[in-house]
């Protein structure tokens, strides 16, 4: 007799209410949903131990509207100032819209949501409307001590938005999106912070119609954030794309920015290279707010070619030798992969779940190959270029991935990979209205390093009981690679997380890991930095920003870790 099918629980089918916490802690889309399938509900359940009826009904939804008090500590002078110099429109003192520039996408923020936790406003939110209106917002707040921050797509998962010392928020997507300038001579585009990854895309896509330009064009910067995070985020983090193996990270793609400081407006400029001394661009990025304000940036671009793109994946009978096999790939001197995910076996696992490729007669045929559940890895991937140049670098993938012992599983993985790939993060609400918390970490490893990281970070992360710990890499160099922990656990309690997160990051550094490869610090990851550093680069860090920001009223309150005191430190 065939088993009855497994009921689905009743995850949340509409937007959320106008108002609500749950509209605030919702990623993205309101009216976009992403939940997990039957396969991944099934190992939920076995792995924390929970009934169908512990899924009958969602709990702490946010659903109500969000009521708080939020008092105003801005003087009625330096509001009515800012008032006369923004115009209509241009500040904003109501607490909902404050809240909402204040809190990102970090686990915590969502925890607190929930729970109707409000802390670290911003006294009002400013909307500036160009580079002018910025310098004078901030020449004006250095004289006053009022406090800034800047705010783009607010998909910061490192606590970078908060304004514990309240101030202004500066959000710069509702006016500066827009083209500065376009060169395709020199390949490059000029925009405003405040522009949208696919805004971008759409703009140098459609360069030969708004521009007259000769072809179309890509920034190749594709993070998973990428429909709700902006070009000005991207840069102030050192944030990276999932096609970075082959364009780069962020860092690799600015070739000049403009900065707003309390010291004055620096430009730099827009050689492809040059030997003047320190590369101050790279100081700037990654600064996270706590410098000055990024208006304008001038980025690299790249031909579109589309109809070149090949796809592939490979399954490798255990972690080690998938490892060995993409070290090659990236030494070989063959070429860069453009997507290039290698997932551990744990994550290998979840994901044939969450393709929905997972069944017994595919695990038959696997299994014939010596690809066990538990130990094998896929690696999935594609390759961007020239059309001769992108069929030989998959073809040395294809080339060496066999001589590692791996099977082809084809580009159709890769293909639904991609399919669901910027809708992931919508999983989280839906677990988390039953109770269940999924989170990631990441690093950046060296290759002699890399496989002692893997195991002892996922040691820790699976030395609590009835954790799911998925791992992968997905953005690779010749000399190393990143690594990527996801963690899934039956938890609610804010406590308990924030004391688990920095056991992962206690594990990170301990091991010789950077903190982050693409994420960022933030205040989330602040109270490590110094520990990594040392304390010699953290006073070049505190003198660069005493300099460029002598009143500390830049984004303070710990982030960077450039003004946290010494007991938070770790």
């Amino acid at each position: 007799m065939t088993p009855a099918p497994d009921l689905q629980p009743p995850w949340i089918n509409v937007p959320p209410p106008a108002g609500s916490w749950r509209a605030l802690l919702k990623w993205g889309d309101p009216g976009e949903f992403k939940h997990p399938n039957a396969r991944l509900t099934r190992l939920m359940r076995s792995t924390f131990g929970m009934e169908q009826s512990d899924f009958k009904a969602p709990s702490r939804t946010g659903e109500a509207p969000a009521e708080f008090p939020c008092p105003q500590r801005l003087p009625d002078s330096v509001l009515d100032a800012l008032r006369a110099m923004l115009g209509e429109g241009g500040v904003c003192v109501d607490g909902y819209e404050r809240l909402r520039v204040a809190y990102g996408k970090t686990m915590l923020d969502l925890m607190r949501l929930r729970e109707g936790i409000v802390e670290n406003l911003p006294d009002a939110v400013l909307y500036p409307r160009n580079r002018h209106e910025v310098e004078r917002i901030v020449a004006f707040c250095a004289r006053e001590g009022v406090p800034v921050v800047a705010r783009g797509g607010g998909s910061s998962v490192t606590r970078g938005l908060e304004c514990p010392r309240g101030g202004v928020s500066l959000d710069l997507t509702r006016h500066m999106a827009k083209v500065v300038a376009f060169n395709e001579i020199d390949q490059t585009i000029t925009v405003e912070a405040g522009m949208y990854g696919p805004e971008l895309e759409r703009i140098l896509q459609a360069a030969p119609e708004l521009f007259g330009a000769s072809r179309r064009y890509t920034c190749g910067h594709f993070p998973q954030s990428f429909e709700f995070s902006t070009v000005g985020g991207w840069a102030v983090t050192r944030g990276a794309g999932q096609n970075s193996t082959y364009y780069g990270k962020i860092e690799d793609l600015v070739l000049s920015q403009s900065f707003v400081t309390p010291a004055g407006v620096l430009r730099t400029g827009d050689f492809p290279a040059a030997a003047t001394g320190p590369d101050v661009d790279q100081i700037l990025l990654g600064s996270e707010g706590a410098f000055g304000i990024l208006t304008e940036v001038t980025l690299r671009i790249f031909r579109h070619l589309p109809g070149n793109r090949l796809r592939y994946s490979y399954m490798f009978r255990d972690w080690s030798s998938a490892c060995a096999a993409v070290r090659e790939i990236l030494q070989s001197e063959a070429g860069k992969p453009s997507v290039f995910r290698l997932s551990d076996p744990e994550e290998t696992d979840v994901a044939l779940k969450l393709y929905g490729v997972e069944n017994p007669a595919v695990d038959a045929i696997l299994g014939l190959r010596g690809l066990k559940p538990g130990q094998r890895c896929l690696l999935l991937g594609s390759t961007d270029g020239e059309k001769g140049y992108a069929r030989n670098v998959r073809r040395q993938v294809g080339r060496i991935a066999r001589r590692f012992g791996a099977t082809s599983t084809t580009g159709l993985v890769t293909r639904s990979w991609e399919h669901g790939r910027f809708r992931d993060p919508y999983l989280r609400e839906d677990l988390q209205d039953f109770g269940i918390m999924t989170d990631t970490l990441e690093c950046s490893v060296t290759w002699d390093n890399l496989e002692r990281v893997h195991r002892e970070v996922r040691a820790h992360c699976k030395s609590r009981p009835g954790t799911i710990c998925m791992t992968h890499m997905s953005h690779c160099y010749p000399q190393g690679a990143n690594l990527y922990f996801i963690f899934i656990a039956r938890m609610d309690s804010r406590e308990e997380y924030l004391a688990y997160q920095a056991g992962i990051l206690d594990a990170i550094r301990g091991h010789g890991a950077a903190l982050s490869h693409h994420h960022g610090i933030g205040r989330m990851t602040a109270p490590w930095l110094e520990g990594q550093l040392g304390a010699a680069q953290m006073d070049l860090l505190r003198a660069i920003k005493a300099h460029l920001d002598p009143g500390g009223i830049m984004n303070p309150g710990g982030t960077l870790g450039l003004d946290l005191p010494e007991a938070t430190k770790r």
